[in-house]
């Protein structure tokens, strides 16, 4: 699973999706679980928002007490039944995450070491997630989100990554010309079928200028 990646910065993202950036709170180069990122979801009369949302589905301040719950990635063969994702996806509450490249450990030396994955071409992309709203203390609404994975046992990129023998997987890439049909997607089943492993051709793969434990 992914746990860690680069949002674009602020420039890219008004290039990417043709919308002021200039009202959002600054982001980090790099997320993690809890930091917050831009998202990119439908808004009123069909047009796209951008807004600012924390990374994982339920924020560690709203888990249940004594609780550890990651909720970063969400598999695709059982979003629709987990509790922490089932509303969101019931109500296809989708969203793609603007992305310069996200991170994944690669044990072919013997050891985790951190690679980074994106475009072949360089350019950021967009990962497909999914969004809940959180009512606050002030009457207020705040954000979250998730990424969705699929299985990547085969895929000639994806396949390197993650302990051997266990399972791979691989965020969903979704191209930028199905973007919008992404995110007015209005039946669940729609969007599971939208949810697929991108060309290996179009990847790329490289060892991170930052390994683990170096944050």
């Amino acid at each position: 699973m992914c746990i860690n990646y680069r949002p674009t910065d602020a420039e890219l993202l008004e290039a990417m999706t043709g919308l002021p950036a200039a009202g959002l709170p600054p982001w980090k180069a790099e997320v993690w679980q809890d930091y917050p990122a831009p998202i990119l979801r439908a808004g009123e009369a069909g047009r796209s928002q951008l807004l600012l949302a924390t990374y994982g589905m339920v924020p560690k301040r709203r888990a249940p007490p004594g609780v550890a719950m990651s909720t970063m990635n969400a598999r695709a063969e059982t979003i629709g039944q987990k509790r922490s994702f089932m509303g969101a996806w019931r109500k296809t509450q989708t969203c793609l995450l603007p992305t310069q490249w996200f991170y994944e450990p690669n044990w072919e030396s013997g050891r985790a070491q951190r690679w980074a994955i994106g475009m072949a071409d360089g350019e950021p992309f967009y990962v497909a997630g999914i969004w809940r709203s959180w009512a606050d203390e002030e009457g207020g609404e705040t954000y979250s989100f998730t990424q969705i994975t699929v299985n990547a046992d085969d895929h000639p990129v994806m396949k390197h990554f993650h302990k051997p023998g266990s399972e791979k997987r691989s965020l969903v890439i979704i191209p930028r010309d199905e973007a919008d049909a992404w995110l007015q997607v209005d039946e669940p089943e729609r969007a599971r079928s939208m949810l697929a492993l991108y060309p290996a051709e179009l990847m790329k793969a490289w060892p991170a200028e930052k390994d683990y434990g170096r944050k």
